[in-house]
């Protein structure tokens, strides 16, 4: 029962919690952010394995260094937000190989370690491996709550701020203009981003958890009239992806993170047809 539960459980509160990030992304016009938080995110993965420190704590740590760094760059005027975001995922897929070559390195000139270091050199790897494309079943039930706290804060302070965060999204001067802190809401919403892609991080890969947030806000797009009705439906979209995925790929075993961005995917295309027949 637990091979399905918490699997269902982590996949279905990242889906809700990704929903109206994801729409706020696409308002901003910033759907390449999550793609560069999560691929900086791998120095994290890269550095708790060198230092032998927990993963998802770094991945933390990091992912709120990034959004933090990002913030103030993107608010430079000698580039645009999309060369910043584009440098920072280069930077941290490139850091995170050079970590993971020094630290397999290190493994095979250790002479006295003989098959044990083998044997961690192939746990690491497949760590590694699982934070790329995601092991939505390797979700226990501490790691389950420790998720779940980290996303129930983001809800609370993201249904606080919310209709500031939706102005500003919509069009940032009018939103500085009718009063709301714009200078404040900006990093707040790239650190809440990145508390939803470390925390998605287990569950979709780094590779993939993007998907979640940019394909169900686009799906909803079309299903909506106003943004707390697109914020809404692209989390229940969302759920409704990793229902199918799981659904899917435990009896088949097939992956469950890729078979929840094909899911999302088809009510993508759905929605676009449904739209098209009503003119």
């Amino acid at each position: 029962m637990t091979d399905w539960l918490w699997p269902l459980l982590g996949g279905l509160l990242t889906a809700a919690a990704a929903g109206p990030l994801g729409s706020l992304l696409l308002w901003r016009r910033m759907a390449y952010f999550g793609d560069s938080l999560a691929h900086a995110s791998l120095f994290g993965v890269a550095l708790a394995l060198m230092l032998h420190l927990p993963a998802g704590i770094m991945i933390v740590a990091t992912c709120l260094l990034v959004a933090l760094l990002l913030s103030r760059l993107m608010s430079l005027p000698e580039h645009g937000g999309d060369t910043w975001l584009a440098i920072m995922a280069y930077a941290g897929l490139s850091l995170s190989l050079v970590l993971t070559a020094l630290h397999e390195r290190g493994h095979g000139h250790d002479d006295h370690a003989g098959e044990a270091a083998h044997g961690a050199g192939d746990d690491h790897g497949h760590a590694l491996e699982d934070y790329l494309f995601g092991n939505l079943l390797a979700l226990d039930g501490d790691t389950l709550l420790a998720m779940a706290a980290g996303l129930l804060v983001v809800g609370i302070v993201l249904a606080r701020t919310w209709p500031g965060l939706v102005a500003m999204a919509i069009h940032e001067e009018s939103a500085q203009v009718d009063g709301w802190p714009v200078a404040r809401l900006r990093p707040l919403l790239l650190l809440l981003l990145a508390g939803v892609v470390a925390a998605g991080a287990k569950v979709m890969g780094v590779l993939l958890i993007s998907a979640l947030l940019v394909i169900p806000a686009a799906a909803a797009r079309y299903l909506a009239r106003s943004p707390g009705q697109m914020a809404l439906r692209a989390s229940l979209i969302g759920m409704l992806a990793v229902a199918a995925g799981v659904g899917i790929g435990v009896p088949g075993e097939l992956p469950v993170a890729a078979l929840t961005v094909l899911a999302a995917l088809l009510v993508l295309l759905a929605a676009m047809g449904w739209r098209r027949l009503r003119g």
